[in-house]
């Protein structure tokens, strides 16, 4: 496979019916508006993203009663002002020296509740509240936790060709020597692949051999790889500014009776999970139905996560297939269904991957086998 080329930017008006339908709802919320910092929101909103997120307050401003306002340090209103969504916003800026939470009263000082980005800095937070004492702010999570959740056609291209290219990634990656190499080896084999088939960035590659790979969040280490491992491989990063994330299980030569055993009960987990997804089912039962399989089986303790998460702008983000979520799935939401079964001090098995709803059920974006591979 060869990177495909980039897919055309996003225009001004896509970018205005976004802020238009997160101003909708907000509304819908009880919220006066929301205020985006540098982050994802800021890049689904506006094709923004600072070259350098800094102690400096940048801010967009939704709300009902004005139009979308970009408030930025004036050293970089210049980058700014070439995002995609320019001709869709008016534009703040403020000065070394000035107070900026001064002007964002300015900009907001009406409203009584707003929503605010998650990855807004505690510092930026801290001084609109003083600035603004009886305005209630929540996070855009708690607020508003579906915005993002539904993807166009042209989004859901984007996370078909990030799927492909990591698919790619793992048909390369079973041709790599595993044997004798280090965990961070094999896991700058795959960012370079990841690279190779069109990422612009890597965001994780998890390389967990024999016990580590009973730590679902393992970062790769300086473990030599043996053979009889069983490897978890979990890896992804944004192509064309959309996410991908898939894991697979490989034995390091011929499994364990207990491996092949696992396996096998975490790729039936999975199936159920994937199968279980369908218009109007709720997040929850996705994770019931691949849980039910694995508890079944006698690992239900081994079990440690939740079974999927959204994805889109970033790797992980609402919706979430976990007990007590009752958002129903609507299509055009995207998720993970990733079960594992982690034996502590032994092995784990992971196998994830990245599924959309449609009007008939699920579809898989990524599409490798999800058998047991061996390699070397």
């Amino acid at each position: 496979m060869t990177a495909p080329a980039a897919p055309e930017p996003f225009t001004a008006d896509v970018y205005a019916a976004r802020m238009r339908h997160a101003i909708d709802e907000a509304d819908r919320a009880g919220l006066d508006g929301i205020l985006v910092t540098p982050g994802p929101e800021l890049v689904w909103l506006t094709g923004y993203r600072p070259t350098a997120i800094t102690e400096r307050l940048t801010v967009l401003v939704l709300t009902a009663d004005r139009e979308p306002t970009l408030m930025v340090p004036m050293l970089e209103r210049p980058d700014a002002e070439g995002a995609d969504a320019a001709a869709a916003l008016h534009f703040v800026d403020w000065a070394d020296g000035d107070d900026p939470f001064a002007q964002a009263r300015a900009l907001i000082g009406g409203s009584s509740a707003l929503g605010i980005s998650d990855s807004a800095w505690a510092l930026h937070l801290l001084g609109l509240q003083d600035a603004v004492p009886r305005v209630a702010f929540k996070s855009l999570t708690q607020a508003l936790p579906m915005l993002r959740a539904v993807k166009d056609e042209a989004e859901l291209a984007r996370l078909d060709a990030a799927g492909a290219a990591a698919d790619a990634t793992y048909g390369e990656i079973l041709g790599v020597r595993f044997a004798g190499r280090k965990e961070t080896e094999v896991a700058a084999d795959l960012a370079r692949l990841l690279r190779e088939f069109g990422h612009e960035q890597v965001d994780f590659t998890v390389v967990g051999s024999g016990p580590n790979g009973a730590n679902p969040h393992h970062e790769a280490g300086d473990r030599t790889i043996e053979e009889g491992d069983a490897v978890v491989l979990d890896f992804g990063g944004l192509m064309h500014g959309y996410g991908s994330d898939t894991s697979r299980t490989v034995s390091v030569g011929e499994p364990s009776e207990l491996v092949r055993e696992v396996h096998e009960v975490v790729r039936l987990a999975q199936q159920a999970g994937v199968e279980a997804v369908a218009p109007g089912v709720a997040c929850q039962d996705v994770d019931r139905a691949a849980r039910r399989v694995i508890t079944d089986a006698g690992y239900g303790e081994q079990f440690i996560h939740r079974t999927g998460h959204g994805i889109g702008t970033t790797t992980h983000e609402p919706p979430y297939m976990i007990e007590g979520e009752t958002q129903p799935l609507v299509e055009g939401m995207c998720f993970s269904v990733e079960p594992g079964v982690y034996l502590a001090g032994r092995f784990g098995v992971r196998i994830e991957d990245i599924v959309t709803v449609t009007a008939s059920g699920g579809r898989r974006l990524n599409t490798t086998d999800r058998s047991l591979a061996v390699v070397e």
